[in-house]
């Protein structure tokens, strides 16, 4: 684990995210529960991790499984109780893990008691809590804003007889943070947790706080944004300009800091925005902000060596004293070992693509069931689940197939449930199982626990800086360099071909003991098999 007695701890650790509805189910109602958290924490920790982020857990009608949140100060009754949550602190701190949660701000469910009173008239105590716009004299939506999950980003309301603004599905409408009172509303939430012990928060849709008070129209896209929605989807066609990233959104980010400096706490934002390194840039930028972001830049199907290296380089470009969460899986998109795995095997790229996560500068935010190498699942349409899939389908096919359950054994239904899983355990996962991976010296699961404890005997690769180096496609090079220690060379093929070239930089230079990835280097000649890479020290 880091050392939580430097200020910058984090910078150090590595963050493991936890999709509760999927991770272990102790009550046998199909859907994973807190409880379920709590009794996986030994393996967690084993793992090597530092902070574990929850997906929410809060009180919600689930429409969007836990983000669209009824009430921001207790447990949904479908995943525990809050006595649970406190167990489940007391059992990670217990085990030298931390734990993180998520704190959906920009808006809430439809049935939240706030929205209930807002909608109720034009002139009650949270009628301004949310953000509510008179018709065109046409009666149309004040403005083309667009909601992520398809459509116009305005509801009707036929008891207000006014539009409501919701940037994701109908159900979860836009709170206005420029009303003082909804701002300390949520700040009064995050102290909530952090006296409960919660040791950081995953801040969610970081960049929709505020929207333009004018209400203008944004103008058209100069160039589609691809990474934080699929080309199905029109809402990459805007200048999203005036319905995030607003200006005030810094100075509020700057109070959530505050409060999270009372309580030592950590905070991460997810950046969905057209020019994401901008902001991540600005949101991390003079450490009284978030202390980390990270963006859907590396949660492409791009994942060309030239990618990589853009996105990295151009944050490193941008923020001089800020500090990135590299993440190449999450809840929201495919699995990286089948998204920029296609056509290889799934083992040896999922080893490379961990291997490559932990070897960037930044803190690592690794998602449930990378380190046991798992596929996306194919969810049939009957059985989809995620909103988001059944409006796009059968182009966009939704999130539930990264969703689905985590197979602990190959028992039915991978030892995740004594019921009806809520999606269903993929096949192959049940063949991939961790039980069965627990016994294998040189499964995906055992290479990851030695690839993290390895990387932390490293501290060019946790502290050091990066600078790439000259490769032919695919193949990604760079050093990390720290005062006061030896210069590391990284190699990885990320291809399906062996690869050989000459790079002068390797010359002197020498192999490290690492946890176990095919690769050669002899004087300045590279051989990397496919999925193949090299660790060394610098002459």
């Amino acid at each position: 684990m880091s050392q939580t007695s430097s200020p910058t701890w984090w910078q150090e650790a590595i963050i493991y995210q936890v999709y509760p509805r999927s991770y272990l189910d102790t009550n046998g109602d199909g859907i994973g529960d807190l409880n379920g958290i709590t009794e996986r924490l030994d393996y967690i920790a084993k793992l090597g991790v530092d902070i574990v982020w929850i997906s929410p857990f809060f009180k919600s009608p689930m429409k969007d499984f836990g983000y669209d949140i009824a009430d921001y100060c207790d447990v949904d009754p479908m995943f525990g109780t809050l006595a649970d949550f406190d167990r489940l602190i007391a059992k990670a701190h217990s085990v030298g893990v931390k734990i993180m949660i998520d704190q959906v701000m920009s808006h809430c469910s439809d049935q939240h008691p706030w929205f209930v009173e807002s909608r109720g008239s034009r002139d009650n105590p949270k009628a301004d809590w949310f953000v509510w716009a008179d018709p065109l004299p046409d009666g149309n939506p004040p403005n083309n804003w667009l909601s992520v999950f398809g459509g116009s980003a305005w509801q009707w309301d036929a008891r207000r007889k006014q539009y409501y603004m919701h940037n994701f599905l109908t159900s979860q409408p836009d709170l206005n943070f420029h009303n003082p009172e909804v701002q300390q509303a949520m700040l009064d939430g995050l102290r909530f947790w952090l006296a409960r012990g919660v040791d950081g928060v995953r801040l969610d849709a970081v960049t929709f706080h505020f929207h333009d008070q004018q209400l203008r129209s944004n103008p058209p896209a100069t160039v589609r944004d691809t990474s934080t929605v699929t080309d199905v989807n029109p809402y990459g066609y805007q200048a999203h300009i005036y319905d995030k990233c607003r200006p005030e959104n810094v100075p509020f980010l700057e109070r959530v800091r505050q409060v999270l400096n009372e309580f030592g706490a950590v905070s991460i934002g997810e950046v969905g925005a057209d020019d994401a390194l901008a902001y991540m840039a600005e949101y991390t930028a003079g450490g009284n902000r978030l202390h980390m972001a990270y963006s859907f830049n590396l949660l492409t199907e791009d994942h060309s060596a030239k990618h990589i290296r853009t996105q990295v380089e151009e944050f490193n470009r941008r923020v001089k004293d800020g500090w990135a969460s590299w993440s190449i899986g999450n809840h929201d998109v495919p699995r990286v070992a089948t998204r920029w795995g296609k056509g290889k095997d799934p083992v040896a790229f999922g080893k490379l693509a961990l291997a490559l996560q932990l070897s960037l500068k930044g803190t690592p935010t690794l998602y449930q069931g990378d380190e046991l190498a798992f596929t996306e699942a194919d969810v049939p349409y009957e059985l989809i689940q995620d909103p988001y899939g059944i409006t796009f389908w059968p182009e966009f096919k939704g999130r539930d197939g990264c969703r689905t359950p985590i197979a602990w054994t190959d028992a039915p239904n991978g030892g995740f449930t004594s019921g009806k899983p809520w999606l269903p355990v993929a096949p192959e996962h049940l063949a991939a199982a961790a039980s069965k991976q627990e016994v294998d010296e040189d499964s995906p699961l055992n290479f990851a626990r030695r690839l993290i404890a390895w990387r932390r005997t490293m501290p060019q690769l946790t502290r050091g800086d990066i600078e790439f180096l000259p490769a032919p496609e695919p193949v990604l090079a760079f050093r990390r360099d720290l005062p006061g220690e030896r210069s590391v060379l990284c190699l990885f093929n990320l291809g399906g071909d062996t690869v050989r070239f000459t790079l002068p930089q390797l010359r002197g230079a020498e192999a490290l003991a690492q946890p176990g990835l095919p690769g050669e280097v002899r004087g300045e000649e590279v051989t990397l098999p496919p999925c193949g890479a090299w660790y060394g020290y610098a002459a």
